[in-house]
């Protein structure tokens, strides 16, 4: 690989954390073919990329993005994963994985300009996907809403089962 070659691929890196809302870092040491294609399949569903460089090109793209703390742990045979909409789910597809393919490790990452260390890989995986934290804050948000709705309704409420009531009890007389 020349050096323009070179160049072009640590700016390409370099866009790719940009755009990037996570990076992980994997060893795939032993992985075949088959198995990679599989994994790249599986984090393209969820908006993620699976990509090998070297180190040194990739300490250089990291450089000035939130991702430098991942040029500490670039040492060895290592992947990079890219998650561009939902960190979760590109964790919890590369954690389970990582459970069903032991050559895969997960070494670590980076979130919002922190490092994650492998277990806070493993924890970001548990977490409930986007759309169901967005549902449970509008649920919460709604809450107090509906509970006033009831409150200023119930008064009504009760009017109206009570002269149903009386209804009811001057027809059977």
């Amino acid at each position: 690989m020349d050096r323009a070659e070179k160049t072009a691929l640590v700016a390409t890196l370099h866009e790719k954390f940009r755009g990037a809302q996570v990076a992980l870092l994997t060893s795939p040491s032993g992985l075949t073919v088959a198995e990679v294609t599989a994994l790249r399949r599986q984090l393209r569903a969820v908006n993620g990329e699976f990509k090998v460089a070297k180190n040194t090109l990739a300490r250089l793209a990291v450089a000035e993005t939130p991702y430098a703390p991942l040029g500490d742990m670039l040492e060895g045979a290592n992947a990079l994963v890219f998650g561009y909409s939902d960190p979760v789910a590109v964790a919890k597809v590369l954690v389970k994985y990582a459970e069903e393919n032991k050559k895969l490790t997960i070494r670590g990452g980076v979130l919002g300009g922190k490092a994650l260390a492998p277990e806070a890989v493993g924890d970001l995986a548990k977490l409930p996907s986007r759309e169901v934290l967005i549902g449970q804050l509008l649920g919460l948000l709604q809450a107090p809403a509906s509970q006033l709705l009831r409150t200023i309704n119930e008064p009504g409420a009760r009017l109206t089962r009570l002269i149903e009531k009386l209804r009811a009890a001057k027809a059977d007389a």
